[in-house]
């Protein structure tokens, strides 16, 4: 069994449905991932073993995603030294603005990288982890510039209606 090297966590099963988009980038990119459900909430515990076990597992990242109070990737962040991407998930009374404010608003000194609302934040912090392991792995660096350029190529140069 292959070590995960990002760990996507997230506060209930209804966010898979968003983090599902950074769990498909790293498959595409051939990165190892764990996929857990660890709310900061409910499972205090749970949140406290994984963050405090998750570099000496092995992980590099973390990417936590969570809606409404979204307390998932602060929390997370200030249990290990791990970048940590958070990912504000929509939200039925806010549109996701409680989200994203909760997780953006960190205190000097606990980082949370913080992406856009929904899927399109979750696709972003998917690159971005692989961002952050290309730095240190050149064959992954490689497969990140040639997704890159896949997606460059895919954009045509003028409009069609046909």
């Amino acid at each position: 069994m292959i070590t995960p090297l990002v760990g996507l966590i997230m506060g209930s099963q209804s966010d898979w449905s968003t983090l599902k988009a950074a769990a498909e980038i790293l498959d595409a990119l051939a990165i190892p991932h764990e996929t857990k459900i660890v709310s900061a909430h409910r499972t205090p515990d749970r949140l406290y073993a994984y963050a405090k076990a998750a570099a000496g597992r092995g992980l590099k990242v973390i990417i936590a995603g969570a809606g409404g109070a979204a307390h998932l990737p602060g929390m997370t962040a200030s249990m290990t030294a791990l970048p940590v991407l958070g990912v504000p998930i929509e939200s039925k009374a806010l549109k996701g603005m409680d989200s994203l404010l909760s997780i953006v608003q960190m205190p000097g000194g606990v980082p949370v990288a913080t992406f856009a609302i929904g899927e399109a934040g979750a696709k972003n912090a998917g690159l971005h982890a692989a961002a952050i392991l290309a730095l240190s792995d050149a064959a992954l660096a490689k497969r990140l510039e040639a997704w890159r350029k896949t997606q460059t190529d895919s954009v045509a140069e003028a409009p069609s209606d046909r």
